[in-house]
């Protein structure tokens, strides 16, 4: 991940394109792209160009990558410490098999 993200930061450096990569504008970008993902998507239920699908999908976790660098953030670490919150929100034998918001439960 630290090789990753170093290679983010290069690039952008590289290009003096931090300038640009505000945390506003990385989640406006997160959201664009996640927008171009959801087309694939969009009346199909299967997905039929898996290569788009992933440079989409790419596009969208370069910019959270980004976000993370911008913010000083641990990208291992914040999901870890956000499944623990879930775990406690959601306990297993409460939620398994249902699709339920945990304040239906």
């Amino acid at each position: 991940m630290k090789k990753l993200l170093k290679f983010i930061k290069n690039f952008n450096d590289q290009r003096d394109w931090n300038q640009f990569h505000t945390p506003n504008n990385l989640a406006k970008s997160i959201v664009l792209e996640a927008n171009e993902l959801l087309e694939f998507f969009q009346f199909n239920t299967e997905i039929e160009n898996k290569e788009k699908v992933q440079e989409e999908l790419a596009d969208v976790l370069a910019y959270c990558f980004d976000m993370c660098i911008q913010l000083d953030l641990d990208p291992i670490e914040i999901v870890y410490k956000k499944y623990e919150k879930n775990a406690k929100k959601y306990p297993v034998e409460k939620v398994k098999g249902s699709s339920k918001k945990y304040t239906e439960y």
